[in-house]
């Protein structure tokens, strides 16, 4: 881990690193133990919630799926096409989380999904990740029995939600080339978390000179083992990849 901040709640979480390692504190001369144990206590907390959250799913039977991106990348649009395409195959859920507004919320109400809004800002200290704890708070308005797949919207932010489990089954991520082709370098913590990465907006290559292959090379870096789908949330191009890497989450039960 490098940096992390404390809100003015009081609430505290790190900017950088991987989920459970701590990392090199020796600059913070004065602190760095403390900070250490800080987090470690918080960690350790979330991982306890996120395993209730796990174990409330596994008995509703439903699998669910952590979708994360940078702002913008276009995680809404796709799932708006997303509970179209599966409607007919799936029960399908969106526990939707931003730091303020319902907007994204209502853009996917009433498609067919039932949907659950957790605000960061709503009592939560604004945080730029949904954690255990708000996902939690988001399961209990969500009808579990009804559902086989629940997709949680995290924020978007292309650092924190990947470091905090919430008692997912899987993780996805959505990219954007008009995001550049060195990010999974420069933030390698969501990328290295994802099983599948969406590289969106591929309608754009044209006016772009975003090179696919250095993007590539890049992601193998950090995840060689990453499945990589190439999409268009406007156009519809890579939905039928998109929705059957869904299913085959959703197949992951007994029997």
């Amino acid at each position: 881990m490098g940096r992390f901040h404390r809100h003015s709640d009081g609430t505290v979480h790190e900017h950088d690193g991987n989920h459970h390692d701590v990392g090199d504190h020796s600059g913070y001369a004065q602190t760095g133990t403390v900070r250490v144990a800080v987090l470690e206590n918080l960690l350790a907390e979330n991982d306890r919630i996120a395993a209730g959250n796990r174990t409330d799913l596994a008995a509703a039977d439903v699998r669910c799926v952590n979708l994360m991106s940078s702002p913008g990348a276009g995680k809404t649009t796709l799932l708006r096409r997303t509970i179209a395409s599966l409607a007919a195959k799936v029960r399908i859920g969106v526990l939707e989380g931003d730091i303020a507004t319902s907007l994204d919320a209502d853009e996917l109400t009433g498609l067919g999904a039932p949907v659950s809004l957790v605000n960061t800002g709503a009592g939560f200290g604004g945080e730029c990740h949904l954690d255990a704890v708000m996902v939690r708070s988001g399961l209990r308005r969500l009808p579990l029995a009804d559902l086989d797949l629940l997709v949680i919207e995290n924020v978007g932010n292309l650092v924190c939600p990947a470091e905090f489990d919430v008692g997912e089954d899987a993780r996805a991520m959505v990219y954007a080339i008009t995001e550049g082709e060195e990010k999974p370098l420069k933030y390698p913590v969501m990328f290295r978390a994802a099983e599948v990465v969406v590289v969106n907006k591929i309608d754009l290559l044209p006016h772009l000179g975003f090179r696919m292959d250095r993007f590539l090379g890049c992601l193998r870096d950090v995840n060689p083992h990453a499945e990589v789908i190439h999409a268009s949330a406007r156009t519809g191009v890579g939905l039928d990849e998109w929705c059957a890497w869904l299913l085959a989450v959703n197949a992951r039960r007994p029997g």
